[in-house]
């Protein structure tokens, strides 16, 4: 799990950071919105954390930022602020959770689980995950290491069909069955497969498909 803590308060920001690594989560930390939001668009969170009370920027502004820019994180807002108001445009709008300073770390870390543990239920039969590749199922989107990678549609239904039947080795006959056929292209040379393994191979890192014996293909 990776979390970045966006607050402006060091000696607060330190502690979070300290507290969350002790309990071996990736975390790191930004004093100001410019660097928080750089490093949300060029990075990949799964959790962030914000102090709403960042001088100078409209903090709904930045999260409309990144949500329009299609980053699937989660964001739990720290507050001074003790009104309904804010916390329920918060909610509404961009965040999945609050915390009203001053706060227990160990509740804050309970948060944190929470919400990581309901991303991953609701990402199961969405998303498939090995390694560091995501294959969003229903937005026919693929990430590495949280960079977008580009991929032909039949490209993608290659990758998805291996990545659902990881350690298992697929024949160039059952490949075919599956992509080829049940997408409507019922035509393919014997080599056509071999080919879009090497387009994949080319796009992602080389080790992610295997091939075996000469004949079959899996990821491990």
């Amino acid at each position: 799990m990776k979390v970045l803590v966006v607050e402006d308060n060091e000696i607060l920001s330190r502690n979070i950071v300290r507290y969350l690594s002790s309990r071996e989560i990736f975390t790191e930390a930004s004093l100001d919105w410019e660097d928080w939001l750089y490093k949300a668009l060029t990075k990949h969170y799964d959790v962030i954390i914000l102090d709403i009370n960042l001088p100078r920027k409209d903090w709904l502004e930045v999260c409309k930022t990144i949500r329009d820019r299609g980053k699937e994180v989660s964001i739990i807002m720290l507050t001074s602020r003790w009104t309904n108001e804010d916390i329920v445009t918060g909610l509404d709008i961009w965040a999945d959770d609050y915390l009203v300073k001053p706060f227990e770390y160990s509740e804050l870390l309970a948060r944190i689980n929470a919400i990581y543990r309901r991303r991953m239920q609701n990402q199961s039969n969405t998303m498939i995950c090995f390694s560091d590749i995501e294959i969003n199922l229903k937005s026919h989107e693929v990430k590495q290491n949280g960079e977008n990678i580009s991929l032909s549609k039949l490209e993608f239904e290659l990758l998805k069909f291996l990545a659902q039947n990881r350690t298992k080795a697929l024949s160039r006959e059952e490949i075919y069955e599956v992509v080829w056929w049940e997408s409507g292209n019922d035509f393919v040379f014997s080599k056509t497969i071999d080919v879009y393994v090497g387009y994949l191979r080319k796009k992602l890192w080389k080790e992610v498909i295997e091939t075996v014996k000469g004949f079959w293909f899996l990821i491990p």
